[in-house]
């Protein structure tokens, strides 16, 4: 089992970036948390400063299963804006391997034009950047190796949807047994 990496900025989303990290280390994944600004600490949108383990820059990912990237803004939109991810999402989708966005950050797949045909959920009012996608508002979305989240009252069933990707229901089962979910 390679690693899940999620991606950090100023602005990100605490509930969904952190309820992610703490399920999938949980299930036993590897979970590896990249800031994509130059410093390595970054703020969540309410306040909440967290240290990640590594910069974008120090990063080659040739161990990377999933990559997820946590909304909240203006976490969502500087994730978008970042070269090197952007080059890493374009190699994951022609790989066909696993992408995870909840919240506003669907918008960065949508505007790569990762979702046409593909039916995928964002915070209400970021469709209009899911271009080509069918918008179902669902609370959470599973389209071929996309998974998309609402926001952040979908975080434990998004962060559970990774889980199941990688590892399948048992160990989900498992997992809403012992946080009871």
């Amino acid at each position: 089992m390679g690693t899940v990496y999620v991606f950090f900025a100023d602005g990100f989303e605490e509930i969904e970036a952190f309820t992610s990290v703490d399920v999938m280390r949980r299930a036993g994944l590897k979970v590896e948390m990249i800031t994509v600004t130059p410093d390595e600490i970054v703020t969540g949108a309410h306040g909440v400063p967290v240290l990640c383990d590594k910069n974008i820059v120090n990063c080659d990912f040739f161990d990377a299963d999933l990559i997820v990237l946590p909304g909240g803004m203006p976490g969502a939109a500087t994730l978008g804006e970042c070269d090197d991810l952007r080059k890493l999402i374009v190699r994951f989708a022609e790989e066909n391997k696993p992408i995870a966005a909840i919240c506003a950050a669907p918008m960065v797949l949508g505007k790569l034009g990762l979702l046409k045909g593909r039916k995928a959920t964002c915070y209400p009012g970021f469709d209009n950047f899911l271009e080509g996608a069918e918008y179902t508002a669902a609370m959470v979305e599973k389209d071929g190796n996309i998974i998309t989240g609402k926001g952040p009252g979908a975080a434990m069933e998004f962060a559970l949807a990774v889980v199941e990707l990688l590892q399948g229901k048992d160990k989900v089962a498992e997992l809403r047994k012992a946080m009871i979910v």
